[in-house]
């Protein structure tokens, strides 16, 4: 795929595999260059906005994907593996609102080896309708608003109307849509060129984005346009610059240039391991498992290549720089220096598989190694702080790290899954435990049903409603039966949370400065003090208005002293007898959450 590249000269009238490679490349460095700006149209003045950060995340590592793609000769088969690459890489709701414009681009422009204007039209026409599936509850004044006024002036362009016929309606394109390979006017009529839609589709796509805060209140009230639709503007400019004939830096060149930046793994000999001592015949001695980070691909193959001469049942599952370790060996030191020869290994839990043996000094035995039965269900959950992290593992699940600025990516939750099923289990709950991950964990339970794994989702937008759903897992019962009891649980607790204003904003409990101490109910900042002990009091206070048995308070990094006594002064203050339970959570942003059921 990468190559020399000519210099554009005027406007291009077709988009070929060149050009659109140069789109995702200059794309992916604008990104890079105004993640900060649009983290920073945050609708609350709280710094866990990352929409910049997730679609940079998302975009770098479907390109990195992409670039290492060989076999691909035409505009459209680029376009089909790039939006692929972007479903596993999607990081946060708005990582995946890209990836399904990406796949309705693609679906719009199959069958055309060079794109022109009205396939180009037609694609993004496909783009905006696959946008709105992903949403179940699409609201104007958001990227879906600026993605209509996109495609409409695509059409415009064309001096047609494209949506006859031609909007997805499932996961496969109608029938009766256009062939995008076919020729795209009538016999006669000039063709049109991929500038002029282009132009027109940013022009309208600006204007729309100008609009959101006529359409949201909440944006009007924090005095800002929709980040997610800025990230769209973004990728129609990089459109607009690549059909206008400006050069951007070429895929091999990017490619190179980053690759300059990475470890060479080819010094990760694994020749200072110990000796392999496995028993075929019987059953391994020990399961390891752990997480590796600050590795690569190629490091990674040594390390799988290493753990099947170790032992069995080996598992190396997960990318973008965190991967899921699993194996039975006999030697388990010598299968946890192979992960420090190929990266850096943590969360490493050792379980002795044989009867009769406690575990090993050397190693902390994972509690919820071993509490997933045969044929039993198993859950896969989000964190945010290390104490959440061995909370959820303890009970079993795989965790995947999720929080402001490294939401957990679409590929980071299937290889999750994937490792519960290969443990054994029967079905798996995802756990998202956050409302900017949702969409992801919902792409992950849907791609791996491809694979005949059972999955299912619980809408958990707070850490503490998934505190709450763990509370009534049952690994005995099946899968889909512990969903609706989670569920339910889920949905009857109550949410706050305490945090610190990082900039001047309106709120709904009035306006507040930097430096301000926030109390959030149920999403929404109703409170604005200057303590946290006192905000924390009065978010405990509002949330058992309405009455509750248990509250449970999970602290923060930056969590105040004396926060367990002020929370259960209040809470008893309110409601008699009641019972209140503290976490040592360790997430940031966020000093305090809080739970009442």
């Amino acid at each position: 795929m990468p190559g020399a590249e000519p210099t554009p000269e005027g406007p291009l009238t077709l988009l070929d595999l060149v050009a659109v490679r140069r789109w995702a490349v200059l794309t992916r460095s604008l990104f890079a260059a105004r993640r900060a700006e649009i983290d920073a149209l945050n609708v609350f003045p709280v710094p866990d906005g990352d929409t910049g950060t997730n679609l940079y995340l998302t975009f770098d590592g479907a390109v990195e994907r992409t670039l290492a793609t060989s076999d691909v000769a035409t505009a459209d088969a680029l376009l089909a593996v790039f939006a692929k690459h972007l479903l596993w890489t999607a990081r946060g709701n708005s990582g995946v609102i890209l990836s399904q414009l990406a796949r309705g681009l693609a679906e719009g422009c199959a069958g055309a080896a060079e794109i022109d204007g009205r396939v180009l039209a037609i694609g993004l026409r496909h783009a905006e309708a696959r946008a709105r599936q992903a949403v179940t509850d699409p609201k104007e004044g958001t990227i879906l608003t600026v993605a209509s006024a996109m495609a409409e002036a695509a059409e415009r362009a064309c001096g047609a109307d494209l949506t006859s016929g031609d909007v997805p309606s499932g996961d496969a394109p109608s029938a009766d849509a256009p062939s995008a390979g076919a020729p795209s006017d009538a016999p006669g009529e000039t063709p049109v060129g991929v500038h002029v839609v282009a132009s027109a589709a940013v022009e309208a796509s600006r204007e729309a984005l100008a609009r959101t805060p006529e359409q949201l209140e909440v944006l009007a009230r924090a005095g800002v346009v929709d980040a997610g639709g800025a990230g769209l503007v973004v990728l129609l400019e990089c459109l607009e610059r690549v059909c206008a004939g400006q050069r951007a830096r070429s895929g091999a060149e990017d490619s190179d240039r980053r690759s300059r930046r990475r470890p060479d793994p080819a010094g990760a000999g694994l020749a200072g391991g110990r000796p392999a001592s496995v028993d075929t015949e019987g059953i391994p001695e020990f399961e390891v498992m752990y997480l590796l980070a600050e590795s690569d691909d190629a490091a990674v193959e040594v390390l799988r290549a290493r753990l099947v001469e170790l032992g069995d049942s080996v598992l190396v599952v997960g990318g973008d720089g965190e991967w899921n370790v699993h194996a039975h060996v006999d030697d388990a030191g010598a299968a946890v220096e192979a992960g420090i020869e190929a990266g850096r290994p943590h969360r490493v839990r050792i379980s002795r598989l044989t009867d009769g043996h406690e575990p090993g000094s050397r190693f902390e035995r994972g509690a919820g190694a071993a509490a997933v039965p045969r044929a039993g269900a198993a859950i896969v959950a989000c964190a945010a702080g290390v104490g959440l992290e061995g909370l959820f593992e303890d009970a079993g699940a795989v965790v995947v790290r999720s929080g402001p600025g490294r939401r957990a990516s679409t590929g980071g939750l299937i290889g999750a899954i994937r490792e519960q099923h290969a443990r054994g289990a029967s079905g798996v709950v995802v756990l998202p435990n956050d409302g900017d991950t949702l969409l992801a964990a919902a792409a992950a339970v849907r791609a791996v049903a491809d694979d005949g794994i059972e999955a299912h989702l619980v809408h958990v937008r707070t850490a503490v409603q998934g505190i709450a759903a763990l509370a009534v897992f049952e690994p005995s019962a099946p899968a889909s039966a512990n969903v609706l009891a989670m569920q339910a649980a889920a949905s009857a607790t109550r949410h706050g949370a305490v945090t610190v204003a990082n900039r001047a904003a309106l709120t709904s409990g009035g306006p507040c400065e930097a430096g301000d101490v926030l109390g959030v109910v149920d999403g929404d900042v109703v409170i604005v003090g200057s303590d946290q002990l006192s905000v924390t009091r009065e978010v405990v206070r509002r949330l058992l208005a309405s009455g509750g048995e248990l509250v449970t308070v999970v602290a923060g990094v930056d969590a105040p002293e004396g926060l367990l006594p002020a929370v259960a002064d209040e809470a008893r203050r309110e409601q008699h007898g009641i019972e209140v339970s503290l976490i040592d959570g360790g997430q940031a942003v966020y000093p305090v959450l809080l739970g009442v059921e």
